[in-house]
């Protein structure tokens, strides 16, 4: 694709969505809740979706829903700002991984498995990390382990999946040496795995909703690599209505999507208000555990070797054209980078187009970029479990550096905006988890990592909640009720908090009340 790249122009982050115009919860008043950080008992009285008085109401008109918090405390509902939704609702169908400490354990795990598995179908298996592996992945290890079974094993930062035979005959690649895959060719495979029945998968993503919501979830970035506006307005109009969803566009989609007039942070009509257009998805570089993440320096034990900086899989000329085609058809862009050298390049880019957006993971950062999120006015999208996932990994091939990694409070202290997530399913999608993570920087009994890059529980809460840490008047009802007051829990209470209670809109979606 050539076009010219365009002048400045500004794509604001799109505010959190309006409240559903059609199908309107009733008035309903909230009793006895608290605020975060306060022992002050208020009420709160839901109208048309919004939050219209908050403090003691006394008698209300007759009619109107009454439901007693008994003191427990009111805050606004959640998000996750980086899911690949269909992906995060197959998890409970694969095989679990996250054990495997070696090539060797992970081939024992599936010839378990392989032995039920039906004619002509694929065992998924998901979660290996094999960066700190002994003994490397290999076809002939699987090979003996399933035998004529089609086996895919799906890494647990999506960058790299490892296959046996069957499986490298099934999607193309009958001659690979080592079965181990890498980025657009694993990509590939995934996307292949994803094609089941419209019906199988809306109902495990209704499922997977509902689990959120019971988390205190109300919306999703969803950056699933698909042709997501159909998908989401088919499960809307079934009848999945536990989310707000902000779709994402990428590449192979971009010219279907400035034909259809796609503008992010519009609404889609027929959706009751659920579903919105989200960011044009780019990837420029891979992961640290897959060592395809594209860094300054070399990976340790690469030196010299092709791919020893990394993988960087759009040059900057050509994500310059991409940004500028999807900026002039206002589509705000989402810049997948996780190498120091991978961000560099993507604020280049931001910064030659005058434009705003996010940068997507923004995980290793050289320190002088920092300040240029903040005068470029890119957000660092970010998922603080993946440094508890990638510490080990990130000591290890990142040795000396691995205090520019997440760098979450430095990050805040320039003034960047941050987007907490969980890029559901390499970490849970859960935004307790990600919450605990960014607060305390360690899970278990473990010391945390980087400790100075902790931020403030508020802070934390505001990342995933669009930029509020406390619920006010004139704000849309999308709240969740906490057992426990998240500026005073533990670190692992945070990270298993109590849901009592989430309202989208004024309507409950989940309730143990």
């Amino acid at each position: 694709m050539s076009v010219p790249v365009p002048g400045p122009v500004p794509v604001p982050v799109p505010a959190s969505p309006p409240a559903p115009v059609t199908a309107a919860a009733p008035p309903l008043v909230l009793r006895n809740g608290r605020l975060p950080g306060s022992d002050e008992i208020v009420d709160t009285l839901i109208v048309d979706g919004r939050v219209r008085r908050l403090g003691y109401l006394g008698q209300v008109a007759a009619g109107i829903r009454s439901v007693d918090l008994a003191e427990r405390w009111l805050i606004p509902g959640l998000w996750d700002n980086h899911v690949h939704f269909s992906q995060w609702a197959q998890t409970n169908q694969r095989l679990d991984l996250s054990s495997a400490g070696s090539a060797a354990a992970a081939a024992d795990l599936v010839a378990g498995r392989a032995p039920v598995i039906s004619m002509g179908e694929t065992l998924v298996g998901f979660g290996f990390r094999d960066g700190l592996w002994p003994d490397a992945p290999g076809r002939a290890l699987l090979d003996a382990a399933t035998g004529p079974v089609p086996v895919v094993l799906i890494s647990g930062d999506l960058h790299s999946c490892w296959l046996n035979s069957a499986a490298l005959a099934r999607h193309g690649h009958p001659e690979h040496p080592t079965g181990l895959l890498r980025e657009e060719d694993c990509f590939a495979v995934v996307r292949a795995l994803a094609e089941v029945p419209d019906a199988v998968m809306d109902g495990w993503a209704d499922s997977a909703a509902r689990a959120a919501a019971s988390r205190g979830v109300v919306g999703i970035v969803d950056m699933e690599m698909d042709w997501n506006l159909d998908t989401w307005r088919r499960r809307i109009r079934g009848g999945t209505d536990s989310l707000r969803v902000e779709f994402g566009v990428y590449t192979q989609h971009l010219e279907r999507a400035i034909e259809l007039g796609l503008q992010s942070g519009a609404g889609v009509d027929g959706t009751g208000g659920l579903l919105s257009v989200g960011a044009y998805k780019v990837i420029t570089d891979g992961s640290l555990n897959t060592r395809t993440a594209y860094c300054v320096d070399e990976y340790p034990g690469l030196e010299g070797q092709p791919g020893s900086h990394g993988v960087l899989t759009v040059p900057p000329e050509e994500l310059l054209t991409y940004l500028g085609r999807a900026v002039a058809a206002g589509l705000r862009p989402a810049v997948h980078a996780i190498g120091d050298r991978a961000n560099a390049l993507a604020l280049d880019a931001f910064e030659r187009l005058g434009c705003a957006g996010s940068i997507e993971h923004a995980q290793l950062l050289d320190r002088e970029d920092v300040a240029r999120f903040a005068r470029l006015g890119v957000v660092a999208s970010v998922q603080p479990e993946h440094a508890l996932d990638d510490r080990d990994v990130a000591d290890r091939y990142w040795a000396g550096r691995t205090d520019r990694a997440f760098v979450l409070k430095s990050l805040l202290n320039a003034g960047v905006t941050i987007a907490l997530g969980s890029d559901a399913p390499v970490a849970p999608l859960d935004p307790w988890v990600s919450i605990a993570a960014a607060v305390g920087r360690t899970r278990g009994s473990r010391e945390p990592w980087h400790p100075e890059q902790a931020i403030s529980r508020q802070a934390a809460l505001a990342a995933s909640a669009r930029g509020r840490h406390r619920v006010l008047v004139g704000d849309v009802a999308d709240l969740a009720v906490c057992e426990l007051d998240p500026f005073g829990a533990s670190v692992p209470d945070l990270r298993r908090m109590s849901v009592a209670a989430t309202l989208l809109a004024g309507r409950f979606t989940h309730t143990t009340l």
